[in-house]
């Protein structure tokens, strides 16, 4: 019997509910696939920020590197801590100090949902690189508050972290359809998009069978909209990943059924699962939020530990569940959490 030592990060808002429910589902496909799993909850919070003033203890990294894989729920509560403060001082620190540079989210309609777009055929997968990009942190502001102020944001590219998410999207297209669609913005971005462009070129050599395509990002958000069946493997920058895995969301139903998994390939690391949709404060405690994101991103994470049965026993209940009408994240307390959560535990015991 196969034993995974998971740690929970509930964090904010609607993260402690959904992660909640992801973890009761966990918990009875594990058993009904025969693995053992284990848990600790970490209380970090921008409640714990307000207590201790941090997002997490000064040992947080080296005590999560204890565990298989870290749940998170969502980080982020503006009206008490400033994101800035919340996002850099817990998910983005655990980002970058475990080195989790791929960021993979998964698009595609359920049974039973109903998106905006009248296509019938969605199954994307966004990559996003993780670490560095337009996301960096390099920069600064001077002469605050005058009419001289400046503020510089950079953007950090390396051939190191470019080459690993591009080769990170051959390979992972290569287990698809083959077909690998390329972003930037290089016609406006003379240096570092043009360098990403480069480094796909050159890498394309050694996977033969994989279709390229490089798109610039603005075509590509149309294309996810217009002829989203045409696609299959999206790989991005930090900043274009971050936003076209928001439309993918969209054209899925909605950021209830967002997941993503931030990974560290080489497996030094404990990999982080989280919904793309974040705390939510507005619906906090209202019974309101939709699961689902949350026990994919979970059905990732054990799919990711080599657990495929458990993790397909997630994954199909959640689809059975959906084609029966119940996932559509209603606000209605008919569809709310709690219901959700119910419909798929009942798939699950069938």
């Amino acid at each position: 019997m196969a034993d995974l030592k998971i740690a929970i990060i509930p964090g904010d808002g609607i993260g402690v509910e959904v992660t909640a429910a992801a973890w009761e589902i966990s918990l009875a496909a594990a058993a009904a696939c025969g693995v053992k799993l284990s848990a600790t909850t970490f209380p970090w919070s921008c409640d714990h920020y307000i207590e201790t003033g941090s997002m997490m203890p000064a040992d947080g990294i080296e005590t999560l590197r204890r565990y298989d894989a870290i749940l998170l729920g969502a980080i982020g509560w503006p009206a008490k801590v400033s994101d800035d403060v919340s996002l850099h001082g817990l998910l983005l620190r655990i980002r970058k100090e475990f080195d989790l540079y791929a960021n993979v989210r998964p698009h595609k309609l359920l049974p039973g949902v109903q998106g905006p777009l009248r296509a019938g055929n969605i199954d994307v997968l966004c990559i996003r690189e993780n670490t560095e990009g337009e996301y960096s942190g390099a920069g600064g502001r001077v002469h605050r508050g005058t009419a001289e102020e400046v503020a510089v944001e950079t953007s950090v590219f390396t051939r190191n972290g470019v080459e690993r998410i591009l080769r990170y999207g051959f390979e992972t297209a290569r287990k698809r359809r083959k077909l690998l669609a390329s972003v930037t913005k290089s016609n406006a971005q003379r240096h570092s998009m043009v360098f990403w462009d480069d480094v796909t070129r050159e890498l394309s050599t050694e996977y033969p069978d994989v279709e390229v395509r490089s798109y610039h990002v603005d075509a590509i958000a149309a294309r996810m909209i217009m002829f989203p069946e045409t696609l299959d493997v999206i790989v991005a920058s930090n900043l274009f990943g971050d936003i076209l895995s928001d439309i993918g969301a969209a054209i899925q139903g909605g950021l209830g059924f967002a997941a993503s998994a931030n990974i560290d390939p080489t497996g030094r690391s404990p990999s982080m699962f989280e919904p793309v949709h974040g705390s939510a404060p507005d619906i906090a405690d209202k019974d309101a939020a939709n699961p689902i994101a949350a026990t994919w991103s979970a059905a990732m994470m054990f799919e990711h530990l080599g657990q495929t049965e458990l993790a397909t026993t997630i994954f199909e209940a959640i689809g059975r569940a959906c084609s029966r009408g119940i996932g559509v994240g209603s606000p209605d307390s008919r569809y709310g959490t709690r219901h959700i959560t119910s419909e798929i535990l009942f798939e699950i015991a069938r």
